[in-house]
């Protein structure tokens, strides 16, 4: 049994644990940086330390003083929430040499997936459908053009260690992939101290789909459905929804069904997502697996009544799943839109700074899970997520209305949030309707998506 918990992480992330592991009856404690010293976390923790200055390089990525600061608090086991050491296998190999239970998959595991084209290799042998792209990493630009013989353009050159859009380049013309090529490169190193690059189709209107697991220690494995996170700016999510208005039965069993295939073959335990692209005529494909618990587990959480973060816990303390995929149900439709400090007139420009004025929504079916407050002073060292708002309505014309209200009632003065644009985006019939793909927003802050309207009346 875990008795005690550090959490290697901050904001909204780090109280959503401190909640379940109040409710598990598990200790908690709290890491900060100087920059942190007033984070809600770290009222709330049992217990809490400060292991250095703001700089993440110098705090939460400083994995010898996180292992310090829960060796001398004797807490058992680590959760890494999101970002930060969440998916770094090395600090998960230092938490088992420390017997510190480390609350995610092994090291191995997290690896393998967190190496994008191991990742691909593994999913392609277990039968699940893989973009078409190179065999593995691509060392040259002449290894880059024999790939590309084979699947012709558009192609995407990504990083393999890569993620949130970094290393990534969508190359249409023969004419610029030299210049994309060394340029993916660099920017891999650069975010991830690691150029590799693998070359992939690109998938024309796709849609971003991901299906959520757990598994346990034991070889018991469920899905818990889909999450639609079609809306997004910079390859990075917007707005998260479940289920997905473009997956029928049909596909959520065979998108859940090479979910757990991939997961297995892998070897993977505790909660992960596998994420896909689908195309219009619903073939779907393997992008990642993010080995962690994700941002918008939260809707999840609202259409199956199951507590994720809970789950973690218990897997990595040895427990089995308490339920079948036989058990597990779907009720209803969730919502997520991330508020962050960005000013979506300037593409979305990240600009945190002290917020002074801070209403939440509430009522039936409303849910925010947030670390900030008025008078709080945003570092300017990390994410720009202020809160998440989440809503949930016996089914998505009513989640779409109580979205609309609950953004209504969200009051945040002092910094730029996206709360405007996205009342655009719900009101607007493209949305509404469900004909959109994830170069949507950048196709709505253009105007171009006032253009289909016609098309969604039709749909209508």
């Amino acid at each position: 049994m875990i008795q005690k918990i550090l959490i290697a992480n901050r904001g909204e992330i780090a109280l959503r644990i401190i909640r379940a592991c109040k409710e598990l009856g598990i200790s908690t404690v709290a890491i900060y940086s100087e920059a942190d010293a007033n984070s809600l976390h770290v009222r709330f923790a049992d217990e809490d330390v400060c292991i250095g200055p703001g700089s993440p390089s110098e705090s939460y990525l400083d994995a010898k003083r996180v292992i310090a600061a829960a060796e001398i608090t004797n807490a058992d086991a680590i959760h890494p929430g999101y970002g930060f050491l969440a998916e770094n296998s090395d600090f998960a190999e230092v938490c088992q040499s420390c017997n510190i239970t480390f609350i995610g998959p092994t090291p191995k595991v997290i690896h393998l997936l967190g190496d994008k084209s191991m990742a691909k290799s593994t999913m392609r042998a277990a039968g699940v459908p893989v973009i078409p792209g190179s065999d593995g990493i691509v060392q040259s630009y002449d290894e880059a053009v024999d790939a590309i013989k084979k699947i012709g353009y558009p192609i995407i050159i990504k990083a393999a260690a890569g993620g949130g859009g970094r290393g990534m380049r969508l190359v249409k013309d023969p004419a610029d992939l030299q210049k994309s090529f060394d340029m993916a490169r660099a920017e891999a190193s650069a975010a991830f101290g690691n150029p590799e690059v693998y070359i992939e189709k690109f998938i024309n209107n796709p849609r971003h789909v991901e299906i959520q697991i757990l598994a346990d220690n034991y070889g018991n494995m469920v899905h818990l459905g889909e999450r639609d996170c079609t809306i997004q700016r910079r390859h990075q999510k917007l707005i998260e929804e479940s289920p997905s208005i473009a997956v029928d039965d049909d596909l959520r069993r065979r998108m859940g069904q090479a979910a757990i295939a991939g997961a297995k073959a892998a070897g993977y335990s505790s909660a992960g997502t596998v994420e896909f692209l689908v195309d219009d005529e619903r073939n779907f494909y393997f992008m990642e697996v993010n080995t962690r618990i994700q941002v918008e587990h939260t809707i999840t959480e609202e259409i199956t009544n199951i507590d994720l973060i809970k789950e973690q816990i218990e897997i990595a303390g040895g427990k089995e799943l308490p339920f079948k995929q036989s058990d597990i149900t779907f009720t209803g439709h969730a919502i997520e839109c991330r508020i962050n400090a960005e000013n979506t007139e300037k593409n979305f420009m990240p600009m945190p700074g002290k917020i002074t004025t801070f209403h939440t929504p509430g009522g039936l079916g409303v849910r925010v899970d947030t670390h900030a407050y008025a008078g709080y002073d945003m570092p300017t060292y990390y994410d720009s997520l202020i809160a998440k708002l989440i809503v949930h309505g016996k089914d998505r014309a009513e989640a779409l209305l109580r979205m609309r209200r609950a953004l209504d009632e969200f009051i945040v003065e002092g910094v730029p949030t996206p709360i405007e644009f996205y009342k655009r985006i719900f009101e607007d019939p493209i949305f509404i309707f469900g004909n959109y793909d994830t170069s949507y927003v950048e196709r709505l802050r253009s105007g171009a998506a006032i253009e289909n309207k016609a098309k969604s009346e039709e749909v209508k």
